[in-house]
């Protein structure tokens, strides 16, 4: 009997665009996996089928649905990114809104020809 192969997950938060300020609190099929700080990557092992991502940032909120393959890797970029008044409110009152992003980024060498 063979064993069904796992998948992976990984989540970075290394834009150059992220404010790089507040931790993205990360679930994944509603269980906290990770506080995820700029500059960290984490991976963590799935099993492959359809998943549910929660990224919370305390301000803002995202829910990814997504679904791997056994043995693919399912890899999304986090990104913190202001909001059209954050800067004047992080400087008038010390804290601002911050909306969380995320993009799967997909393997180009599975999909070139």
């Amino acid at each position: 009997m063979e064993m069904a192969q796992e998948s992976t997950l990984t989540l970075e938060r290394t834009s150059p665009e992220d404010v790089k300020q507040r931790q993205v609190i990360v679930k994944l099929d509603d269980e906290k996996i990770a506080d995820l700080m700029y500059g960290k990557t984490i991976t963590k092992s799935i099993e492959p089928g359809s998943h549910t991502l929660r990224l919370d940032n305390t301000w803002n909120k995202k829910t990814i649905q997504f679904s791997v393959d056994p043995g693919e890797e399912a890899k999304f970029r986090v990104v913190n990114r202001p909001g059209r008044f954050t800067w004047f409110l992080v400087a008038a009152l010390g804290a601002g809104p911050m909306y969380v992003s995320a993009e799967r980024i997909l393997d180009s060498a599975k999909y070139t020809a």
